[in-house]
């Protein structure tokens, strides 16, 4: 199966690497400049690095600057699911010492009056029997000595859980950061959006005012002004819907990390692209070694395995000693008494209940194997969706890139041509149309590459960093050195 990913891939034109090798050149990974100038080079000037940065307005007026890894250091700390996770994995700690506890001494005090009026043996002697019984104190002690078993087959299943449940905090974890980076993405590809919102309005501006100076000398009709007017509304209005969905951006970033009130801070990054090359099977390796998934799936396939020993064992006795010690009888302090002894205690046979509660531990133990598979399954498929989409974005960069690029050299000939009076406002619309699309269809395609990443690096439990030419896997960041 992987034969032939890998041969797909490569008809597609795409690199993959053997052993962590150096990445070889692809369209994906280096760009021919002649033919795919960068896009620095190709898309609107921005303005100075001091006021690159975007406000994000918070809850009290003070500026932070922010950063992917602040996001995510954020999330980790702030957000809900990964402390409701936490929550369960200290409570599945407690139940293993709830289990154990079976072989800690039981003491037991009781005290109380009864008042007893034998029916039969007033009926013999014809006459009324009533006395009273007094206990002051009675203390109990229960020690169990010995269960065949038993206690350490369920502390077993419960260590078992512990570990899942740690499994589920992890996969939690990994679920938190790929909403996180695909969030900051998001809200990254909707800040470039509202700048080529802007950009737009700035050539539209543009096109009116010349459409008005033409027609003031009378070299174009006032339908050629009426054209730009409406244009320049139009962007304007998608300025307006940039703008509201960079808020949105804003507000759900907030909520995945946590903290919907957060004070006012200033996103310092700006989408890029950054290559990192591996193969299928250098994909699927690491996440058999660290997809939580995985584990948790084998976690309950022992589960299950040790509820069979358990069930099997509920034929087995138990092995405790007791001592009582009493002070009572007719008055509160008259006597007093005690008793020890050992106890063998066989508990009560259904033998038809403990052969079918054996038989559901068999067929619930097959079926967290088919489920394990399942498991392994999916996540393949997730891998393989996560490693071709990865590629297919890489390539498709360069080339969108080349569209911005043929789509300014067109916007900058029309107008050009519109300003000696060459070129009709309708050519001029078109050619700023298309250069705007080009433009969101770049960034789009940047948050897409970006997206695909970060779902891969969730496929496989871990992330992907990029130093030197050379893969490499980090816990805890990702960085390019």
């Amino acid at each position: 199966m992987f034969k032939k990913i890998i041969s797909l891939t490569l008809i597609l034109g795409l690199t993959c690497i053997p052993s962590f090798a150096k990445i070889k050149q692809d369209i994906g990974n280096k760009i021919n400049e002649k033919e795919y100038p960068s896009s620095e080079k190709v898309l609107p000037k921005q303005p100075a690095k001091e006021e690159q940065s975007i406000t994000i307005e918070g809850s009290v007026q003070k500026n932070v600057d922010m950063t992917l890894e602040k996001c995510l250091e954020l999330a980790l700390g702030n957000n809900p699911q990964i402390n409701a996770a936490f929550q369960d994995t200290l409570a599945s700690d407690a139940r293993i010492k709830q289990v154990w506890a079976n072989y800690f001494p039981q003491l037991s005090w009781q005290t109380g009056y009864t008042r007893i009026r034998q029916l039969q043996l007033s009926d013999v002697f014809g006459r009324n029997l009533t006395f009273n019984y007094y206990v002051l104190g009675q203390i109990t002690l229960q020690q169990m000595l010995y269960d065949f078993g038993v206690t350490q087959n369920q502390a077993t299943i419960r260590k078992l859980d512990y570990e899942g449940y740690k499994a589920t905090l992890t996969g939690t974890i990994n679920d938190v950061i790929y909403q996180t980076k695909d969030a900051y993405y998001a809200l990254q590809l909707a800040i470039e959006n509202k700048r080529v919102a802007e950009d737009t309005v700035h050539k539209f501006e543009l096109f009116y005012d010349q459409a008005k100076a033409f027609y003031k000398i009378g070299m174009n009709p006032k339908v050629d002004v009426t054209i730009a007017e409406a244009n320049l509304s139009n962007s304007k209005l998608k300025l307006i819907q940039a703008d509201n969905a960079v808020n949105l951006a804003i507000a759900n970033l907030n909520n995945i990390m946590g903290v919907p009130f957060i004070d006012k801070y200033n996103v310092q990054e700006r989408l890029d692209y950054v290559p990192v090359e591996i193969t299928l099977n250098q994909a699927v390796d690491i996440a058999r070694e660290a997809r939580p998934e995985l584990k948790l799936a084998e976690i309950k396939v022992e589960s299950a395995k040790q509820t069979v020993k358990l069930v099997k064992k509920s034929y087995f006795p138990t092995i405790s000693i007791e001592g009582q010690y009493q002070r009572g009888g007719k008055s509160w302090n008259s006597n007093y008494g005690y008793n020890v002894g050992g106890y063998l205690n066989f508990p009560t046979v259904n033998g038809m209940l403990i052969r079918n509660e054996i038989k559901e531990a068999r067929y619930l133990y097959d079926k967290e194997l088919a489920n394990a598979q399942n498991t392994q399954n999916q996540i393949y498929l997730e891998i393989q969706n996560a490693f071709l989409t990865l590629n297919e974005k890489k390539a498709q960069i360069p080339v969108a890139i080349l569209q911005v690029k043929q789509a300014k050299e067109n916007y900058e000939l029309s107008y050009g041509r519109y300003r000696v009076g060459e070129a009709s406002p309708i050519e001029l619309r078109e050619a700023q149309i298309t250069y705007q699309e080009a433009q969101l269809a770049y960034y789009d395609t940047l948050y897409q590459y970006n997206t695909s990443k970060a779902a891969l690096e969730k496929a496989i439990g871990k992330n992907l960093v990029n130093e030197s030419d050379i893969v490499e896997l980090d816990n805890q960041k990702q960085s390019k050195k």
